[in-house]
């Protein structure tokens, strides 16, 4: 009785350890977050004490030279780039992760997934250096020309296309984990009554796995959004508004990765470059929360 006693104790212990290792851990990642704001509201300071907000979001003229600080430009670049990537990526995604989880045989399925994986561990440079050989040239002599647009090769679209590619895996993994989650008497019970596997996927499980790919979408977006070394090799780096999509332009990321290095010894400068990576932070995490919300509201809605 004493050796149940104290084994049942000890479990105790470890239960009540593990919680209290478990929340800090918790708590702590919220205070690294929570500092990292902090530091780069302080640190973008100087620029929002000389400058409104308003004026800086809207202001299309980017000199620091003469203290003007225009980030509609690369604004406009990273939301062009984020959109036009997912408009490439998600369809890919999505049919991909379809078919991996309800159509491919286990030897198909394997060797797919292998190759999905890898794509997605490939350093971001690597994707860089190919768009620089081969999407560049492409856009340059073959795409831009069809349309009858001129093109250096570098510009919104090169980079968009390269994007689009990047974030594909990780939409595929997030989009299979949500509908292999599926229960399996959810399929039969649909076939039973008739229904084509198509049926069943289109009507049924889409639906019920809404919410895990709908927040997939949302983190492949907030993924593009904060994306740096890709944009910043095949955008152009031009903090002028874009004319089109095959013009060179700016992201925020960019921005920070040309202008950090060199434009240091300027405090006010450094300070806008600051408040770039502010308003990055502020807007990923925006991204993350929207997820998180829109995937409780509609696994509520959509209950299967």
């Amino acid at each position: 009785m004493s050796n149940e006693s104290s084994r049942l104790r000890r479990r105790l212990a470890i239960e009540g350890a593990s919680s209290v290792w478990f929340r800090t851990a918790g708590y702590f990642a919220l205070l690294v977050f929570v500092l990292i704001g902090a530091t780069l509201v302080w640190k973008s300071l100087p620029v929002l004490s000389q400058y409104s907000l308003v004026e800086l979001l809207t202001s299309s003229t980017w000199d620091p030279a003469q203290n003007r600080f225009g980030f509609m430009p690369a604004i406009v670049g990273t939301l062009a780039v984020s959109a036009i990537s997912m408009a490439i990526g998600a369809p890919i995604a999505i049919l991909t992760a379809i078919y991996l989880a309800e159509y491919a045989t286990d030897p198909w399925k394997t060797i797919i997934s292998s190759f999905v994986d890898a794509l997605a561990a490939i350093p971001g440079v690597v994707f860089g250096l190919v768009g620089l050989i081969v999407v560049v040239p492409f856009v340059r002599d073959y795409l831009a020309p069809a349309v009858g647009a001129d093109s250096a090769g570098q510009g919104i679209l090169t980079a968009s296309l390269v994007m689009g590619i990047i974030v594909t895996p990780f939409i595929v993994s997030l989009t299979v984990e949500s509908l292999e989650a599926l229960p399996r008497e959810l399929r039969e019970a649909t076939l039973s009554v008739g229904a084509t596997e198509w049926e069943v996927t289109k009507h049924v499980l889409l639906r019920a796995a809404g919410p895990g790919i709908l927040s997939a979408l949302l983190l492949g977006f907030g993924r593009v959004f904060g994306a740096t070394i890709v944009p910043a090799m095949l955008i152009g780096s031009q903090t002028v508004l874009p004319e089109s999509v095959f013009s060179p332009g700016q992201t925020l990321t960019t921005l920070i990765v040309n202008d950090f290095g060199e434009l240091m010894s300027l405090p006010l400068t450094q300070s806008a470059l600051i408040f770039v990576g502010l308003l990055l932070l502020v807007v990923v995490w925006l991204f993350n929360f929207a997820a998180m919300l829109l995937r409780r509201r509609l696994e509520q809605r959509w209950q299967y």
